[in-house]
């Protein structure tokens, strides 16, 4: 089983911050309660989650995956660059269709961007995820099992 940590509002705080900084994003935890795993890897769910009885619960995992920190940085999820997308104000990656199709397919591609480390991935109005820029590669955390099939 594992375990889950409540985030209190200092490191809901710290978070926000982090997003800020990586994203230029003022981006509200209000309405979520905030868990953390032991790989760092961010949940978020709607309050009402309190009314549970955790005691009596076996839990694996709760509400939706959001993100995960290493090193001091958030490599968003899917979901969370949905999120996190529709305001952010910097490092956003902008693919055409034909580079997007082979980033949904799980490739690394290679790029022309000033921007290193994590960028939301955005093709047209769809935000597909959260890759890490390094040298001119956009690196792929697309998990296999939501990958492009071919």
């Amino acid at each position: 089983m594992q375990k889950l940590e409540i985030l209190n509002k200092k490191r809901i705080k710290e978070f926000s911050n982090l997003i800020k900084r990586q994203w230029n994003c003022d981006f509200s935890f209000s309405e979520f309660a905030v868990f953390m795993n032991r790989n760092n890897r961010i949940f978020i769910i709607s309050k009402d989650v309190s009314k549970l009885r955790f005691e009596e619960l076996r839990i694996n995992n709760l509400g939706l995956y959001f993100g995960e920190i290493n090193s001091g940085e958030l490599r968003l999820s899917i979901e969370g660059a949905q999120i996190i997308g529709r305001t952010a104000q910097k490092d956003i990656l902008e693919l055409n269709d034909k580079q997007s199709k082979e980033w949904m397919s799980g490739m690394d591609l290679e790029i022309d961007s000033k921007i290193n480390g994590f960028v939301i991935i955005k093709n047209k109005d769809d935000f597909l995820g959260c890759g890490k820029v390094v040298n001119g590669k956009l690196l792929n955390y697309v998990p296999k099992v939501r990958r492009e099939k071919n």
